[in-house]
């Protein structure tokens, strides 16, 4: 087998267009990455500090979670100046710095475009809501209560939507007497993309910061800036309070149009290597196909949301429904055939806004290590550009919160009040569902050390550190034989100098196997075969003839969590993986 650290070399540049094929992207969260001043904040001081740490890594690009001006209601999602940074965070000098370091190194930067709304303390908004005859009144969705109606009593909202962070998806202004849109929290009004206006602003906006070097987009919530006609009340769900009205705004009748007049209005014709993506709940594979088709110049991949809402039951994400394995191995096969011949898959387990993957899909007691090494290696190894959130790469866990005092996450603090105060849910049965699907599972400071608060900065942190630091971090891992940040290195360094890891085909085997992940990827000049037990019993690959076909005896062991094996087909122990590589000479 080679070893896991022999593979890693200097990435090689790629003229390519589509350079993110080969690429792997690492997901910044600053808030929460590293503190240089010692407020208790990240910042981008903090980034620059570890630039060398991703250079080892050897990812490619580096996703910034927002770092604009904002009041902090979402924890940046709601903006309030689109060319400022926040003070917080550091300056516009701090930001043109690392943007240098970063192509010094041939990295490069994605920011992250929040417009599907702004903050209410924006000035757009501020001017939008200064009267009913202010000029940038339609740039936000404002409607007069529902007929028949007192403007701020219940039900008198202008249609029945809930707000994705609880409670009507509307807000009564007393001094106009009518109401705007807030998908999310009331301190993040709707854009109104109806209004030629807005598209320009923001497209203006976008070519500003391609200006300063940024190299694209990972877009929030894209899909929802196109709502239907007319608003109309959304299905109220068996159980429900309010409506549902996602198939009302989720993809909206000009989503496509929009998208193409951005990629038209901002990208067509700039020099330079760039990549958007769009994060769009709801996604189906028909239609990634159509938002990542080139020939459409709409968007170069999408965040879809199937594989992370297999565990949610059918009242949402609260709702506990225990993981098939099974399910989730059909949802990838689905959507690496879907998107074979046409349009490209974003791969990615963690972000901002979920749990950890390890806790989620793995084991994180027993068998730790083993399992994010699996998970690691059944993600990357697909076809698509894999995603890694910051800490992923040392298998950090969720975090065992005792009470809703420390919790940070707007949503799952709402959740709380709702469940508890309104449907009088037991506060320890609420708390138990944020411990193990609530957003602030991701955004503990990162664990950088043993020393204090894990070496993410001197000063008390916004939010605690995982109780875990001091086993769990990068210093205990980095240039440790069998540790999951090496292991990290290794799958990273394999899609660097293995071209079938970007460019090869995608054939599941035993696609109804409970828990044998198996599959080849082929290029015509090379095959790899993934094998991975995906539970804590023993497992031989025996039981899938499909898979020991797939075997050659000329077949080199390249990856692997475990001691290697007497034999590629040897009985696979708890949470193992293995890669096994052939050329066509081979056959």
């Amino acid at each position: 087998m080679t070893d896991m650290t022999a593979l890693v070399t200097d990435r090689p540049g790629s003229p390519d267009a589509a350079w993110w094929r080969s690429a792997v992207v690492y997901q910044v969260y600053p808030r929460s990455f590293a503190d240089s001043n010692g407020d208790g904040v990240g910042d981008l001081l903090g980034v620059l500090e570890h630039l060398d740490y991703l250079e080892e890594l050897g990812v490619d690009v580096v996703w910034l979670s927002p770092i604009y001006a904002s009041p902090g209601d979402d924890n940046g999602y709601d903006i309030s100046d689109y060319r400022a940074i926040d003070p917080l965070f550091g300056t516009l000098d701090d930001f043109d710095r690392l943007v240098a370091d970063l192509h010094r190194r041939g990295m490069k930067l994605v920011m992250d475009l929040v417009v599907n709304h702004t903050s209410d303390e924006h000035p757009w908004f501020v001017e939008s809501a200064s009267g009913a005859l202010s000029p940038k009144r339609d740039w936000y969705w404002w409607r007069p209560p529902r007929e028949g109606r007192a403007g701020g009593e219940p039900g008198a909202e202008p249609n029945n939507w809930e707000s994705f962070f609880s409670g009507p998806a509307w807000k009564y202004d007393s001094a106009s007497g009518e109401y705007y849109l807030h998908l999310f929290s009331a301190k993040q009004p709707d854009l109104n993309w109806e209004n030629p206006e807005v598209r320009a602003a923001v497209y203006d906006m976008m070519r500003w910061w391609l200006d300063r070097g940024v190299d694209g987009f990972r877009m929030d919530v894209i899909n929802l800036i196109s709502k239907a006609p007319g608003l109309p009340d959304g299905t109220v769900p068996p159980g429900a309070r309010l409506g549902d009205g996602f198939p009302h705004y989720g993809y909206g009748p000009r989503i496509h149009e929009f998208l193409q007049e951005m990629h038209a209005e901002v990208f067509a014709g700039r020099e330079g290597q760039f990549v958007t993506v769009g994060e769009m709940p709801g996604v189906t594979v028909d239609q990634a196909r159509l938002f990542t088709d080139p020939a459409r110049r709409e968007l170069d991949m999408v965040f879809q949301f199937e594989h992370v809402g297999l565990d949610h039951g059918t009242a949402g994400k609260w709702e506990h429904h225990p993981i098939d394995r099974l399910e989730l191995k059909r949802s990838f096969r689905r959507w690496q055939e879907g998107l074979a011949e046409v349009g490209w898959n974003s791969l990615y387990w963690n972000n901002h806004d979920q749990p950890r993957v390890v806790s989620r899909f793995g084991d994180d007691g027993e068998y730790w290590a083993e399992s994010a090494q699996l998970l690691a290696a059944i993600l990357h190894l697909q076809r698509g550009t894999p995603y890694i959130f910051q800490g992923e790469e040392l298998g950090m866990t969720n975090v065992p919160f005792t009470d809703i005092d420390e919790i940070r996450d707007i949503e799952s603090i709402n959740h709380f009040l709702e469940a508890t105060l309104v449907l009088g849910a037991r506060p320890e049965a609420v708390l138990q569902d944020i411990r193990r699907i609530g957003r602030d599972n991701a955004r503990t400071p990162m664990q950088w050390n043993a020393g204090r608060n894990g070496g993410f900065g001197d000063g008390e942190p916004w939010i605690a550190v995982n109780p875990n630091y001091r086993t769990i971090n990068a210093a205990a891992q980095r240039g440790r034989r069998g540790s999951v940040f090496e292991f990290y290195r290794a799958l990273i360094a394999l899609r660097h100098t293995e071209p079938v890891v970007a460019n090869g085909d995608f054939r599941m085997l035993a696609g109804e196997h409970p828990s044998l992940f198996a599959f080849v990827r082929d290029d015509g000049s090379s095959s790899l075969l993934v094998l991975a037990n995906f539970s804590e019993r023993a497992l031989d690959p025996a039981e899938a003839p499909d898979v020991l076909d797939q075997v050659s005896p000329a077949a080199r062991l390249v990856l692997a969590n475990y001691p290697s094996a007497a034999s590629p087909t040897a009985i696979l122990r708890p949470w193992e993986a293995r890669v096994l590589m052939r050329s066509s000479s081979d056959r």
